[in-house]
């Protein structure tokens, strides 16, 4: 029997308000805990304060980390160690699948993340659907199945290596604002599924949806021990991962990122290199001169090129943030006007255009105009703030914007036209000969993150070459090709960088969330007969 709603959590999507809002707490020591003072996360749609989220400080982390280093470096469960609460969490996941599927459940998420992270109902839907999917997928058996090991034939009989998948113990989940649900619970449950123990950090302005699944997961049996929730500021959590016991040892031993470069780097060095990241990418696609002949196809590859760079206004790790147009698609004239048309019918009614928040609009408009300072660039289309809203001034609120860079400038102006912009804007340039392609191809090379990138071409020769000599960790190929659409059934997660983390797959997990273990049976006595 599916419970209701009003069952699980303490508060209700379309009730919260300034007069009603959402008090948020932590969950350390099996309890949920207020802190001693709370800070105001506004309404992004009108400034208004409307959720009370624990403003944890240094000197309130101490639970956190007294109950971290209870948790031993073999972790929760290991294939020798609790081995059972692999299957407890299959039939967890079955039990959340369920409630995510259901009407409520579904509404419920849909409603709350869109409440936090404007983007539309559909894009909002899309993230509960494909957490449910994942959920579905490790139901059953499917936990258990994470840590199949293999073996290998010894020298002798009795002689015999045994790989496992071990847990790291104590790890730390930081988890970003664009995708509240989806990037969450995904790198949360794969954690947990190897049995490590994690705290888990959500981006402040969103982190009312990670609360709201931690309880789902308590509500579906997880044992209360088995993890901690910490509303904090980046420096009070930079505090709790960099944290050390008393053999000067790190507390955590893992820390898994999703978010911007520059805190990656920083995680990095703080932490000795002892996190996973999956962060930021100023992620291109090219264009080949294989022009489809068909109308409607043409009118899809323009689609998409407007999903990957506008849909919830730019603010996706995979947002195309170049398009490479070859010569062939008419990028002054047809292609232009299309992908403007589309972008004319964004609007705030619906969401398809919203707030941007980390981005404010002086922010936006100073990048643009240094885009456009340089030789040859225009605005392509846009180039406006939106009018008519009540979004607080913190926030951006710009409408979608494409400035073109001729190719030939690109690498003089290489820093500022390979900025990412986390909103509505792009960098569009035109080729059309190979010593173009072999540019954009070095330009491509040069970039510093490499997570998705698009190849819109169905020419096999074509994208092989171009495959060959990239790096990104998803790159979509084909004549409808996108950068963006991250479920949870196939890998997503950079390339080009040792630390890379992936989201979602059975591999992803376990490359993400556990380490290899031998236990070499060598027995003195031969194996190879017995004696009767």
């Amino acid at each position: 029997m599916l419970s209701k709603s009003n069952e699980i959590f303490p508060w209700n999507p379309n009730a919260i308000s300034g007069k009603n809002p959402a008090i948020l707490k932590n969950y350390v020591n099996g309890e949920w805990k207020k802190s001693k003072q709370f800070k105001d996360v506004i309404n992004p749609l009108n400034g208004s304060p409307f959720i009370k989220m624990p403003d944890t400080q240094e000197d309130e982390i101490k639970p956190f980390l007294e109950e971290l280093k209870r948790c031993p470096k073999y972790g929760l469960h290991n294939p020798y160690y609790n081995p059972r609460r692999y299957r407890m969490y299959g039939d967890i996941c079955r039990d959340m699948a369920r409630y995510l599927r259901s009407d409520a459940g579904n509404k419920f998420f849909t409603e709350l993340i869109n409440l936090v992270m404007p983007k539309g109902l559909e894009q909002c839907k899309g993230e509960v659907d494909c957490v449910a999917a994942f959920l579905e997928t490790f139901s059953g058996n499917g936990v258990r199945n994470l840590a199949v090991g293999q073996t290998t034939p010894g020298d002798y009989s009795g002689h015999e290596p045994r790989d496992y998948r071990w847990p790291f113990g104590p790890v730390a989940v930081i988890t970003p604002f664009n995708f509240p649900l989806e990037i969450m619970a995904l790198q949360l449950m794969g954690a947990l599924f190897m049995g490590n123990k994690p705290v888990l950090k959500q981006a402040s302005t969103t982190s009312i949806v990670a609360e709201a699944f931690v309880r789902l997961l308590l509500h579906c049996g997880m044992p209360k021990d088995d993890m901690l929730f910490i509303h904090c500021s980046g420096s009070v959590m930079e505090k709790l991962v960099s944290a050390k016991n008393k053999d000067n040892e790190f507390i955590v031993k893992l820390i898994q990122f999703t978010g911007g470069s520059d805190v990656a780097k920083k995680l990095l060095k703080i932490t000795e290199g002892r996190a996973k990241i999956e962060d930021a990418g100023f992620d291109w696609k090219i264009l080949g001169p294989d022009v489809p002949s068909y109308t409607r196809s043409y009118a899809e590859v323009v689609a998409i090129c407007d999903k990957d760079a506008y849909a919830a206004s730019g603010q996706k790790c995979s947002a195309q943030s170049i398009l490479f147009i070859h010569e062939n698609w008419g990028q002054e004239e047809r292609f232009r006007a299309e992908l403007y048309s589309l972008a004319l019918k964004r609007n705030l009614g619906d969401l398809s255009i919203g707030p941007v928040l980390t981005w404010t609009n002086k922010q936006i408009q100073e990048h643009i105009a240094k885009l456009l300072k340089i030789n040859g660039a225009f605005l392509f289309f846009g180039g406006k703030p939106l009018i008519g809203h009540k979004i607080p001034s913190c926030y951006g609120a710009y409408e979608p914007t494409a400035v073109f860079v001729p190719l030939c400038e690109i690498m003089p102006n290489f820093k500022i036209v390979t900025t990412e912009v986390f909103g509505p804007v792009q960098v569009v340039t035109s080729w059309s000969t190979k010593e173009d392609l072999d540019l954009i191809l070095k330009m491509c090379d040069r970039m510093g993150n490499h997570l998705t990138a698009a190849i819109v071409d169905d020419d096999p020769s074509f994208i092989n070459y171009i495959v060959g000599r990239t790096v990104n960790g998803t790159t979509y190929a084909g004549l409808l090709a996108p950068t963006t659409g991250a479920p949870e059934w196939h890998h997503f997660g950079p390339c080009g960088h040792p630390g890379g983390a992936i989201i979602g797959t059975p591999k992803g997990i376990i490359q993400t969330w556990s380490q290899e273990r031998t236990i070499i049976s060598k027995h003195a006595k031969s194996l190879d007969s017995f004696d009767f």
